[in-house]
C-alpha cells in the first residue's frame, strides 16, 4: 500500500486496481453518488470499474506531473470512503486546461462525516506545497448543495458561474495559494 499523505482520521493512498475495484464500484454504482458527476454514468461492474481504475492510474502516470485521483480511506476501518482528486479541469472538448480543479465523491454511507472536507484540505496543502500551484479551482453543479457547503468549510471563493470546463454550466469556487514570507533575504539589518 502507498500512503501518499494522511490526517488524524483519513489515509489518501493510490489506488490498488485488483483489490479496491469492489469497494470503488460500491461508490460509482450508486444513483445518488453519481448523479452530480460529469454526465451521471455509473459503472455497470465490478470488472468495468477494475478497468476504470487501472485507466485512471495509466492517464495520471502519462500526465506525470504529480496529479491524479486517489482512495480515500477510513482509518479506524480501512474501508474506502470516497476519492479525492486533483487533475487539470478539462474543456468543453475534454481536453486539459492550465487550470486545476479538486474533487471529491463520496460513499453515501459517509456522506456527512467531514470526510470531504478533510481530504480536500489534505490535497488542497499538497497542491500548493508540493506541486506550487498558485490557485486550485473546485467546479460543482448548482444544485450539490453539499459540495457547495464543503467548498465554504474549505473557505474557497465563490467566483461565479462558468461554461468553461466540462462543456456545461457549473459553480466555480478558487483558492489561492498561501503567501510564503521570505526570510533571510539579507534584506533587514543593512543600515550601518
Amino acid at each position: 500500500m502507498t500512503t501518499l499523505l494522511e490526517s488524524d482520521r483519513l489515509i489518501i493512498r493510490n489506488w490498488i486496481p485488483e483489490r479496491d475495484a469492489e469497494q470503488a464500484f460500491a461508490i460509482y454504482s450508486d444513483p445518488e453518488v453519481t448523479y452530480f458527476l460529469g454526465n451521471g454514468s455509473r459503472v455497470t461492474s465490478i470488472e468495468s470499474q477494475r478497468q476504470r481504475l487501472i485507466e485512471n492510474i495509466e492517464r495520471s502516470r502519462r500526465r506525470n506531473n504529480g496529479t491524479g485521483s486517489w482512495a480515500i480511506v477510513e482509518k479506524e476501518t480501512t474501508t474506502i470512503v470516497g476519492t479525492i482528486l486533483l487533475k487539470q479541469l478539462p474543456d468543453k472538448d475534454g481536453l486539459p486546461t492550465e487550470d486545476y480543479e479538486v474533487g471529491w465523491h463520496l460513499r453515501r454511507a459517509y456522506w456527512g462525516k467531514g470526510y470531504a472536507t478533510e481530504a480536500a484540505r489534505i490535497i488542497l496543502n499538497y497542491g500548493f506545497s508540493v506541486l506550487n500551484l498558485p490557485v486550485i479551482y473546485a467546479v460543482v453543479k448548482a444544485e450539490n448543495h453539499a459540495s457547495i457547503r464543503v467548498t465554504q468549510r474549505l473557505e474557497m471563493k465563490r467566483v461565479g458561474r462558468t461554461n468553461k470546463y466540462y462543456g456545461i454550466e457549473l459553480l466555480l469556487f478558487q483558492q489561492d495559494a498561501p503567501v510564503r514570507i521570505e526570510r533571510g533575504t539579507g534584506a533587514e539589518g543593512n543600515d550601518k
